[in-house]
């Protein structure tokens, strides 16, 4: 079964080989993706784009049905026992008044933190609308926007790309989504970070750093110069423009995630659980509407 990107999902695996997407049956998959079935080094639950707000459906985003969602997410990970989980942006949606996104971040925050004990939360364009980055980090008891930490013998690293050209950070209505950059020092630190570690490194993402289009960081080329010069970036997690896509560039995969808060009922709802085996093998299980993947790419 295709979604609507052409992507294989649900029954069977999908693999990437050589940059090319792959369809096998399970009993068909590689030795080094099989072998993941005896249990991961780490596992991770990735979602994206809950855009909760205590407001009326507007096209195709539901806001107030993202808690019924997220409480489908809660069981799964309840049962899947993930080692920490990532948010990767716009968890909240936009505010006419910093005290109405304010409740709507206390209340989605109060949901969500009760699914796993260690979270991390990327900021989105929407996260940071009508609030300040502080206000919002304050809100979710995240000390910095952007940092790395290690587990398991793996490097992960959250990037913020909520600034505008001139390096002013969003916040108070005073950006468009589409001017997202991340700024000198921001990118500093990044080069400094990875040439300090010589882990395999996971680098987790709002804005796209695979397009040139309005969903993409402005200046995403000069940041994978930095990833792929690092030789140790083996993947970059994203969401923002609401769909599953999976693009290779220069070795690194770069998987976006589709939106929590996309369609009606149910059976929209969309959330990944990524198992990191022994091998290296990075394997994505999406559910619902979330595409499914693995690959293998050691750095």
């Amino acid at each position: 079964m295709a979604d609507d990107c052409g992507t294989i999902v649900l029954g069977r695996r999908a693999f990437l080989q050589g940059g090319t997407l792959m369809l096998a049956a399970a009993s068909q998959l590689p030795q080094t993706l099989r072998a993941a079935e005896t249990g991961p080094v780490l596992r991770v639950g990735l979602m994206t784009d809950l855009h909760y707000a205590d407001k009326p459906a507007a096209g195709t985003r539901y806001y107030r049905e993202t808690p019924l969602k997220l409480d489908a997410a809660a069981r799964q990970f309840e049962q899947d026992s993930p080692d920490f989980l990532v948010e990767l942006g716009d968890l909240i949606d936009a505010a006419d008044s910093v005290d109405v996104e304010q409740q709507y971040l206390k209340t989605i925050q109060q949901r969500f933190a009760g699914i796993s004990k260690e979270r991390h939360y990327v900021l989105g364009n929407h996260c940071v609308d009508t609030l300040t980055k502080d206000e919002f980090l304050g809100g979710v008891e995240q000390a910095k926007s952007y940092y790395s930490f290690d587990r398991g013998g793996y490097h992960f690293v959250i990037l913020d790309a909520c600034f505008r050209s001139d390096g002013q950070p969003y916040g108070r209505k005073n950006s468009h989504w589409t001017d997202a950059n991340i700024p000198p020092e921001e990118l500093a630190w990044l080069e400094a970070d990875l040439q300090a570690h010589d882990e395999p490194t996971i680098v987790f993402a709002h804005q796209r750093l695979d397009v040139s289009n309005n969903h993409g960081v402005k200046n995403q080329a000069e940041v994978r110069k930095i990833l792929e010069a690092s030789s140790r970036v083996r993947a970059v997690f994203q969401g923002h423009s609401h769909q599953n896509d999976l693009k290779e560039i220069a070795g690194i995969f770069y998987c976006t995630l589709r939106a929590m808060v996309e369609g009606t009922g149910a059976e929209n709802n969309g959330y990944a659980r990524l198992d990191i085996d022994s091998t290296g093998t990075l394997r994505v299980t999406g559910f619902h509407k979330q595409s499914s993947y693995a690959w293998n790419n050691p750095a």
